[in-house]
């Protein structure tokens, strides 16, 4: 397993092993996330690896120009005003299937995806335990699963997920509350 730093310096050698295909672990606004290019492949290493039911679909990190440009997802305006932040919204994708979204207000994170392209992210633990916040933890048990790891340069004891809104309909629906305040959503 590669270790790096998340700093500018090894942003061009994390994007070239994610461009590759290879699955790490790199830190997002929110908590540390099991990551790799947002494809059919990496997806199905990334099951094996956290033992998640296939059912289970995993967040995607992209930029606000992907959106924009890709006409991929149905976004509703409201949420490139508040986008970048640690919501992730649930989007009907033009072949009528749901994908949760979240455009990354970290700089290395958003650096990142802008140069991939959208990744997979969820949360660092084997399905059904507890998220893994500690890179030193994340290293004794995953080394052996997992191509890399981006370290944060700190690292909090209370690091809370992205809050989950349901944005295929109105109301939006909140299904997880987060680090970020939902209730703006509300109008």
């Amino acid at each position: 397993m590669q270790i790096f730093h998340n700093d500018r310096s090894s942003l061009e050698e994390v994007a070239a092993l994610v461009k590759k295909g290879c699955v790490g672990v790199i830190p997002a606004d929110t908590i540390y996330g099991i990551s790799a290019l947002a494809d059919e492949k990496t997806a199905e290493r990334i099951y094996e690896i956290k033992k998640r039911p296939a059912n289970k679909s995993f967040i995607m990190l992209a930029d606000i120009d992907y959106l924009r440009n890709g006409g991929f997802y149905d976004v509703p305006d409201r949420l490139y005003e508040l986008w970048p932040c640690s919501l992730t919204a649930i989007l009907m994708g033009k072949d009528g299937r749901t994908q949760a979204v979240r455009v990354p207000s970290d700089e290395y994170i958003l650096s990142l995806v802008k140069e991939t392209g959208p990744i997979w992210s969820t949360s660092v633990n084997i399905s059904g335990t507890a998220n893994m916040n500690h890179a030193d933890d994340i290293i004794a048990r995953f080394s052996d699963d997992l191509d890399f790891i981006v370290r944060k340069r700190e690292e909090g004891e209370n690091s809370l997920p992205s809050t989950l809104v349901d944005c295929t309909k109105k109301p939006y629906r909140i299904l997880r509350q987060g680090a970020f305040d939902a209730s703006v959503l509300s109008d």
